[in-house]
Order: C-alpha cells, then sequence, then structure tokens
C-alpha cells in the first residue's frame, strides 16, 4: 500500500457551525434531518405552515443543541421570498438549504382536479426552485471551492419508480425534482454550491404510511426506513465527506429501487 497518500481528514462527518435550513421540518422526514443536524453541532433552522407546531418542534430540538423556528408558507412566490428574508435577517450565511417541504394527493386520473395538481407541484417544485433563488446570496456567502455550500434536495424513487397509487402530481413533481436538482448542480458548481437529492422509499409518515404494508417482501432490507437512516445521509452530504459529489440522487429505500429494477 502506498505511503505517499493524503491521511483522511480528522472529523470528516463534522458539521459543528454549520447554519442548516430544513423547510418541512416539524414532522416527518423533515423532523429526522433536523434533529440529526441539530444533534451533530449544526445551528438549525425549521420552517412548516403550522406555526404552533413548528415552534413546538424547535423547543423539543433545543434540548440536543441548537434550533429555531419559523413560519412559512412556501406553495407562494411570496411565501418564499418572506422565508428568505427572515434568514437574511438573523444569518450572514447559510451552509446548509434542506428543500424538503412536500405534499402528496391521490386522485383518480379522469376526474384529477386541477387545484390538487398546482398544490402538489407548487409546493414539492415551485418552493424548491423560488426558494433555493431567494436564498442564493446566503448560499454564496458560505460558499468555496474546498467546503462548498450545500442544496439537499428530498425527492422520492416514486420519481423513477411508478406507483400503483393515482399520485400523478406527486410523481411528476419528484421526477421534476431531481432533474431540476441535476441542472442547478451544473449551474452552481463553478460557484461552489453543490445540489444532491436524497429519494427516500418507504418511511413512517403520514404521507408514507399507505406503503408500509409493500415492505414485506419488497424491501432487500426487510424494513421501512428510520429516522437515523434519513439523518445520516442528510449528514453526510451536509460535511466533509459529501463535498466532492453533486448532481447525485441518492436513493435511501434498503435497495427498493434495484428490487424493482
Amino acid at each position: 500500500m502506498s505511503t505517499n497518500s493524503a491521511p483522511v481528514t480528522p472529523g470528516l462527518f463534522d458539521v459543528a457551525g454549520k447554519v442548516c435550513l430544513v423547510t418541512g421540518g416539524s414532522r416527518g422526514i423533515g423532523l429526522a434531518i433536523a434533529r440529526g443536524l441539530v444533534q451533530a453541532g449544526a445551528r438549525v433552522y425549521i420552517c412548516a405552515r403550522d406555526a404552533a407546531q413548528c415552534s413546538a418542534t424547535a423547543a423539543e430540538l433545543s434540548e440536543f443543541g441548537e434550533c429555531n423556528a419559523f413560519q412559512a408558507d412556501l406553495s407562494s412566490l411570496d411565501g418564499c421570498r418572506t422565508l428568505a428574508e427572515q434568514m437574511q435577517s438573523v444569518e450572514d450565511d447559510l451552509h446548509v438549504l434542506v428543500n424538503n417541504a412536500g405534499a402528496n394527493r391521490a386522485h383518480a386520473f379522469v376526474d384529477f382536479p386541477e387545484d390538487t395538481w398546482d398544490t402538489v407541484m407548487d409546493v414539492n417544485l415551485k418552493s424548491t426552485f423560488f426558494l433555493t433563488q431567494a436564498l442564493l446570496p446566503l448560499l454564496q456567502s458560505a460558499a468555496s471551492q474546498d467546503d462548498p455550500a450545500r442544496v439537499i434536495n428530498v425527492g422520492s424513487i416514486r420519481g423513477y419508480l411508478v406507483p400503483s397509487q393515482p399520485t400523478f402530481a406527486y410523481t411528476a413533481s419528484k421526477g421534476a425534482v431531481q432533474q431540476l436538482s441535476r441542472h442547478l448542480a451544473s449551474q452552481f458548481a463553478p460557484i461552489g454550491i453543490t445540489v444532491n437529492v436524497l429519494a427516500p422509499g418507504i418511511y413512517q409518515t403520514r404521507m408514507g404510511q399507505a406503503g408500509t404494508p409493500l415492505v414485506e417482501g419488497r424491501v432487500p432490507l426487510g424494513r421501512p426506513a428510520d429516522p437515523d437512516d434519513i439523518a445520516g445521509a442528510a449528514i453526510f452530504l451536509a460535511s466533509r465527506a459529501g463535498a466532492y459529489l453533486t448532481g447525485t440522487v441518492i436513493p435511501v429505500d434498503g435497495g427498493l429501487s434495484i428490487a424493482a429494477s
């Protein structure tokens, strides 16, 4: 073995002191990611539409470190810009943006409502683009080529695997998020910002409950994802260990996507 190779960087998975924003952070996957980042020493901001629930979650997470709450409705451009202004009022840098806020609706194809389609697209896709746009100055302020700022978009394996449920807008939005992330990764690489996607499989959330009976016999690892699985993948992407990845889609699915293929 060569003795000339550089040593592994100490604190390779360290995110202590990084400023992170997790949208939809009051429950489910967003909560798992926020908790993991707080416990790892990051200064974390979470947002949700329900101000009371978001504040209660931030108070709970503050037992482990620093967590702050913002009320935000990211389904509109104004909502995205308002949240960005709130962040700019308290921070000069944003090291990690986790675009997790999401919506899912199922409805028969023949009369799928336009307002349902618009709601899902606005929350899942539109907010990912326009919140990132609004927060770009803070991300650029935190960015360097050695330690890029990170955008972590939460997609889904439903962005590339066809579900049996009539969740047409959700499927389309998550596929679009994944391709948008690749496009943004190409755009942002020269300015020191990486963009990657976490694509969860079956996870025990309100949106994921319908899929839990499918675990047995379909997920090679034999169980749904738990909070540590989601948090660990996000911490990897946010840390020095993930600094050389951009434009990737990481399936956090226990092997479900390879089994389906």
